[in-house]
C-alpha cells in the first residue's frame, strides 16, 4: 500500500512536517510494509514555508526589522532550479513577535517582510510567492514597499512614519524610486480570506482587535486603509479594495497596484509549488488533518482541499486533527471513510494539547483501524 500523508499544521502544538511525521507513525504501526510519503501543506499562511522546505526548497534566514522596529530572524525558501521564493508575512512581520496593544496595533508595519522580498530578488528569484496570515500589522502592505523604495507623504511634504496608524495623514505617493525588479518579477499573493481592503468586512474591522486595536483604533485603522485607496486610486487609476486585498492587515492591495502581484487562492498556489498532483498519482490511500476540522474547513482549503482533489482521483481519505466539530456526513461529501480527533483519543482537550504528537500518533492508528 502506497500512504500519501498531507496534513497542515496543528496550529499552537505541530507544525505541518511534525504532525506529518506522528501520523506517519501511527500510519505504520497498522500497516508496517506500506510506502509513506510526506507531503506537509499549507493554506497560504503560516506553514507556507515549512511546507516548502519539506517539498524540496531551501531553507534560508536573514535579520529582517520586525513590526515594531525590533531585529528579527525570518525563514524563507528559495528553489534554485525554478528560481522560485517563498515568503510569509508571519516569518517577517507575525502578530508574535509583538505584544497585541493599542499602541502596536497602530505602530505594526510590514517592512521586514519587503526585506525578504528584497533578499529574493537579490538570489535571483523570477517568482515570489507571498504566503499572508498570522500578520501583526494593519499597513496595507506599505511597509513592505516602503523597504523596496516606495515612499509616501503628508499634506507637508513630509514621509508618513511606519505602521498603519498613519495611512489617514497619505496624501501623495511615490513610486519614483522603488526597486526596478519588481517589474520583471512574478508576485503571487497567497490568501485563505475573501475579505476587502475596508469596511465592515475589511482589514481593520474583522483582524486588527486580534492585534491588540480596541474599537477606536479599529475605526482609525479603517479610515486610514479607506484615505490611502483614495490616494492610489488618484495616482493610478487602480482600485485596491478587492477580494483578498485584506488579508495580512491589506497586505497584498498596495502589491497590486505598485507591483502587479496577484491575489490568489492560497491552497491552490501551495498546491502547484509542492507538486500535490504528481504526489496523488501514486497514492492508494491519503491522510489529511489539521489542529481544528470545522466548518470553516469545509470551504475546501487546507485538509478538504487535499481531500477533494483526491476524491476526485477516486482515493480514499483519512482525517486526522486535533478536534472535528463536522460530521462523518459532511466529510463523507469529501470522499472521507474515517475521521478521528487527537482530543476523542486523549479524553479532553487539555491531555491532547499535552502530548499533541502523542494523540496524532494514536488517532491516526484508531482511524485506520476503523476502515
Amino acid at each position: 500500500m502506497r500512504i500519501l500523508i498531507a496534513p497542515d499544521k496543528f496550529k499552537g502544538t505541530l507544525t505541518a512536517p511534525e504532525a506529518a511525521s506522528a501520523m506517519a507513525e501511527g500510519a505504520l504501526r497498522v500497516y508496517p510494509d506500506a510506502v509513506v510519503t510526506t507531503l506537509p501543506i499549507a493554506d497560504g499562511g503560516e506553514g507556507t514555508v515549512d511546507a516548502a522546505v519539506a517539498a524540496g526548497y531551501a531553507e534560508r534566514l536573514n535579520a529582517v526589522v520586525g513590526p515594531i522596529l525590533k531585529p528579527v530572524g525570518a525563514a524563507w525558501a528559495f528553489h534554485p532550479g525554478t528560481s522560485v521564493a517563498v515568503i510569509e508575512t508571519a516569518q517577517a512581520s507575525g502578530y508574535l513577535l509583538s505584544e497585541p496593544t493599542v499602541e502596536n496595533s497602530l505602530r505594526a508595519h510590514s517592512y521586514g517582510c519587503g526585506q525578504l522580498i528584497s533578499a529574493a530578488l537579490e538570489a535571483g528569484a523570477t517568482e515570489i510567492i507571498i504566503g499572508l496570515g498570522g500578520s501583526a500589522m494593519t499597513d496595507a502592505g506599505t511597509g513592505a514597499l516602503r523597504a523596496l523604495g516606495l515612499k509616501l507623504s503628508d499634506a507637508n511634504g513630509n514621509l508618513v512614519p511606519l505602521g498603519g496608524g498613519s495611512l489617514g495623514d497619505v496624501v501623495a505617493v511615490d513610486a519614483s524610486e522603488l526597486d526596478p525588479r519588481l517589474a520583471s518579477v512574478k508576485l503571487r499573493m497567497a490568501v485563505d480570506v475573501d475579505n476587502p481592503l475596508y469596511g465592515p468586512n475589511g482589514a481593520a474591522h474583522v483582524f486588527a482587535q486580534q492585534k491588540g486595536a480596541d474599537a477606536q483604533a479599529v475605526d482609525h485603522l479603517d479610515a486610514g486603509l479607506r484615505k490611502l485607496a483614495a490616494v492610489v486610486a488618484a495616482d493610478t487609476g487602480i482600485d485596491i479594495d478587492v477580494a483578498g486585498a485584506g488579508a495580512a492587515g491589506g497586505f497584498p492591495s498596495m502589491f497590486v497596484a505598485y507591483a502587479s502581484a496577484t491575489i490568489e487562492r492560497g491552497f491552490d498556489l501551495v498546491a502547484t509549488m509542492i507538486n500535490l498532483d504528481a504526489a496523488l498519482a501514486d497514492a492508494d490511500l491519503v491522510i489529511t488533518g489539521e489542529g481544528s476540522l470545522d466548518v470553516q474547513s469545509l470551504s475546501g482549503k487546507g485538509p478538504l482541499g487535499v481531500a477533494d482533489a483526491a476524491h476526485a482521483r477516486g482515493i480514499p481519505v483519512v482525517v486526522v486533527a486535533g478536534r472535528i466539530t463536522v460530521t462523518p456526513q459532511q466529510l463523507a461529501e469529501h470522499g472521507v471513510v474515517s475521521a478521528v480527533s487527537a482530543t476523542d483519543v486523549a479524553g479532553s482537550p487539555e491531555a491532547a494539547l499535552a502530548d499533541a504528537a502523542l494523540f496524532t500518533t494514536r488517532a491516526t492508528s484508531e482511524a485506520l483501524n476503523g476502515i
